[in-house]
């Protein structure tokens, strides 16, 4: 199918990726050769760190980009080309205010590693977040860490998302940028540097404009880049307030949407 579109961007997991983080790699290759001769690029945009989402798809790192840690890091065809750091000041403040807050499970992301803090957070904790966060290690203390802090990741109940969201909001207002990608997930972040902004970086590096660009996602981290993007689809799996500001509903993640959606595109 002809098309102007430039570039595709999708989020990972629920979106891309099934529930066990797998995808139909052969079906993925055939359409990036259709899309490489369409002279598209593709843009994997998680919440994710990049080690994690850069070894989902090793097979074909260098011929496609990735934006991790909601935008704080962009990786062009097998180059670092951009990496947004937290402020010093703002990091001894979040760390100050998670050792008061230990019923808040923490993870401290960083350009080389993740950290867990010992005696904050268990094993079984440690474990099931080495599944999202490949580079990840114990450390005493987030003192203790020397690395250019991308992000905070913080786990949190449920039915308690909304207050906290309100709570860092609240504390932090001009510092860190609290977003949910859901099930009491959410990442401060760099205010202004989401999915969204590392696009519209990459937009720019490439002489294109939104209108040629085309989003997927299923979480509130992928508002942003959806808004942006002229060409967006929300996942049948996503909350109401993410398919209220696309433009489309593609299958959900188990069906293969994103693929399902680039066979018609591409």
């Amino acid at each position: 199918m002809q098309n102007d579109i430039k570039l595709v961007a999708t989020d990972i997991d629920g979106t891309f990726t099934h529930a066990d983080h797998t995808y139909d790699l052969e079906r993925f290759k055939r359409i990036l050769d259709r899309m490489n001769a369409a002279e598209c690029e593709f843009v994997v945009a998680s919440g994710s760190q990049y080690f994690t989402i850069r070894d989902l798809f090793a097979d074909c790192a260098d011929q496609i980009n990735f934006i991790s840690e909601n935008g704080a890091m962009i990786e062009s065809h097998g180059k670092i080309i951009t990496i947004n750091e937290m402020a010093t000041d703002v990091v001894d403040e979040m760390i100050l205010f998670a050792h008061h807050h230990p019923e808040i499970e923490w993870v401290m992301c960083g350009a080389a590693n993740a950290y867990c803090e010992r005696g904050q957070v268990d094993q079984a904790f440690f474990d099931q977040t080495n599944f999202y966060y490949h580079h990840l290690k114990w450390v005493a203390d987030f003192n203790d860490v020397d690395d250019q802090i991308l992000k905070f990741a913080i786990n949190v109940p449920e039915k308690e998302t909304d207050h906290y969201l309100e709570l860092f909001r609240r504390e932090f207002a001009g510092k860190v940028e609290p977003t949910s990608s859901g099930f009491g997930v959410i990442d401060l972040i760099v205010p202004g540097n989401h999915k969204a902004a590392a696009l519209k970086h990459l937009v720019q590096r490439w002489d294109i404009t939104p209108a040629q660009c085309a989003a997927f996602g299923d979480g509130g981290n992928d508002i942003e880049m959806l808004r942006y993007c002229n060409h967006s689809y929300a996942m049948a799996n996503a909350p109401a307030e993410v398919k209220q500001v696309a433009q489309n509903i593609c299958p959900s993640n188990e069906d293969d949407g994103v693929l399902v959606t680039l066979d018609q595109l591409f």
